[in-house]
């Protein structure tokens, strides 16, 4: 009997399939460390080779922070930490060292040593607020604190190596936009962003010019996060065909995709720190694909002071201790176990050795095999001995997560860490084009090949983690086997696993920095695709 005919015996049964993915946001809280530092909380990672046109020879890469960011949320709204470094790296030749590093580092601006004060009864008072009247500009004088930030370019090793400024207009500083209180504060808030999107930016040893972007974005990483977390309170396999997800039959009970089951989508927003870099800047020695990662650093002693004021609550020092990181997503959410959560987000790449077990001899296809087995079995009387995938060492994961694809994004040296590879020659696919499921789709310039913002990696993540690239892998139109392990070894390797929450890249915008204006404070409610 095919699995697909099993998982129609029961809905109950099928309820179980995924109990365990406790945490199934791409790097949202991950780790029990970072929930306490959430303004260094790395939430997603983006690397795509730049599909707005006309901007074909550009690698887009965008780092996302502060989960969760509820519209309206002042008054402080969501500043960016000024005692942290926030860090892209690039490796550009597979020893999973940096090669490159752009770091991100913030800081805080009165407008005079009280920002905006009101005579009150002759009294000259500070308000309580950040802004005073509606926004237009970065100089405006109803804003009562602006936040700054330069970008580094670091050669070599991140603390030790050559650093130069990347530069606009001559100038190192570069402005981050007020966040999105409301109509009434910002007027015309896309308008507005679009003033800090830096488009002719000097980069060291570059002939070419990038961009460069931070500021208050609209989340779009699709995902039915609540329902997971009630062990998976819906039957996560594609119920009514879809032309995307499944255009096999109908399964009976299955999910079926709805912007209902979206937890973040329409509902939250994120700070994005975006760069645009030429690839001819990115290459290096190598075979012309990056391994890319993100990370953030805070100094290694906190000393709170018993008096503080807006500039200086605490006094940091020492050196500096990476936190949070992030690569390919989902990792740390349903691959590294509990007890060694917060280590990996402190490891570097040439580290991941140590966790590579983890990957090799992975505990969710176990569990999802434990939950579901035995009431299959019992239900149907049947002996079944293994539903996950039994192919061990787990080649295809190690494929994935660690090495890259041979034939798709390897390195010309391979070395096993943790991030995400773009191959630089694959030429990007225009937005109306792209498939949400990336490579399995045919689709060879998504995801694991980088990640573009319309990729569906909840759903990617979920059916390879089930063997999918044991089963052929349509490639130009020809199924192709990887030659990673068989179909046998993966028995419900096409079933198509789904969280219901969709993904199209036709919903964000098809020029950089791509995600959308952040949802606004007021007036609510509000839509968003």
């Amino acid at each position: 009997m095919k699995f697909q005919d099993l998982l129609k015996v029961s809905t109950g049964i099928a309820l179980a399939v995924c109990a365990s993915s406790s945490a199934f946001a791409s790097s949202h809280r991950e780790a029990p460390g970072v929930t306490e530092v959430p303004k260094v909380d790395n939430t997603d990672v983006y690397a795509f080779r730049s599909y707005e046109p006309g901007r074909e020879d550009y690698v887009t890469i965008i780092s996302n922070f502060q989960p969760d960011q509820g519209p309206g949320n002042g008054p402080n709204y969501y500043t960016m930490d000024p005692d942290a470094v926030y860090e892209i790296h690039i490796d550009s030749n597979g020893d999973a060292k940096e090669d490159l590093t752009y770091q991100f580092k913030f800081a805080n601006q009165l407008s005079g040593p009280k920002g905006i004060t009101l005579n009150v009864g002759g009294v000259d008072q500070s308000i309580a607020l950040r802004h005073v009247g509606p926004i237009s500009s970065a100089n405006d004088a109803d804003l009562g604190e602006r936040e700054v930030y330069t970008v580094t370019q670091i050669t070599g090793d991140k603390r030790s190596g050559a650093r130069g400024q990347l530069t606009s207009g001559g100038s190192a500083t570069f402005v981050k936009p007020f966040d999105n209180a409301g109509n009434k504060s910002v007027p015309n808030y896309p308008a507005y962003a679009n003033q800090f999107v830096y488009n002719n930016v000097a980069i060291p040893g570059c002939a070419t010019q990038g961009r460069v972007f931070a500021g208050q974005r609209a989340e779009y990483f699709a995902v039915n996060l609540g329902p997971i977390f009630d062990l998976v309170n819906f039957v996560p396999i594609q119920g009514a065909a879809d032309p995307v997800y499944s255009s096999g039959a109908p399964f009976p009970g299955g999910i079926t995709q709805s912007q209902d089951n979206q937890e973040l989508i329409g509902k939250k927003n994120v700070t994005s720190l975006a760069i645009e870099i030429p690839i001819a800047c990115l290459r290096g020695a190598g075979n012309g694909v990056i391994g890319v990662w993100s990370t953030a650093s805070l100094p290694q002693a906190r000393l709170l002071r018993p008096t503080p004021n807006t500039r200086m609550s605490d006094l940091q020092g020492g050196a500096l201790v990476q936190v949070s990181r992030l690569g390919m997503p989902l990792v740390n959410e349903v691959v590294i176990g509990l007890p060694e959560k917060d280590l990996f987000n402190a490891a570097k790449p040439t580290q991941d050795g140590a966790l590579a077990t983890y990957v090799t001899n992975p505990t969710f296809p176990a569990i999802l095999d434990a939950l579901f087995r035995a009431p299959v079995n019992t239900t149907l009387g049947t002996s079944f001995t293994n539903l996950a995938p039994t192919n061990f060492p787990r080649n295809d994961l190690v494929a994935a997560f660690l090495t890259g694809i041979a034939t798709l994004n390897q390195q010309s040296t391979v070395t096993a860490s943790e991030m995400l590879r773009l191959n630089t020659a694959v030429n990007p696919t225009p937005q109306a084009s792209q498939k949400t499921l990336g490579v399995v789709a045919d689709d060879l310039a998504g995801f694991p090949n980088g990640r573009r913002p319309g990729d569906d990696v909840v759903d990617i993540v979920l059916r390879v983690a089930m063997g999918r690239l044991c089963h052929p892998v349509p490639i130009a139109g020809t199924p192709t086997n990887l030659g990673l392990c068989t179909p046998a070894q993966a028995p419900t390797g096409t079933v198509a696993y789904t969280d219901g929450a969709p993904s199209n890249a036709a919903n964000i915008q098809n020029a950089f920095p791509y995600l959308n204006a952040p949802l606004r404070g007021a007036p609510r409610p509000q839509t968003q695709p």
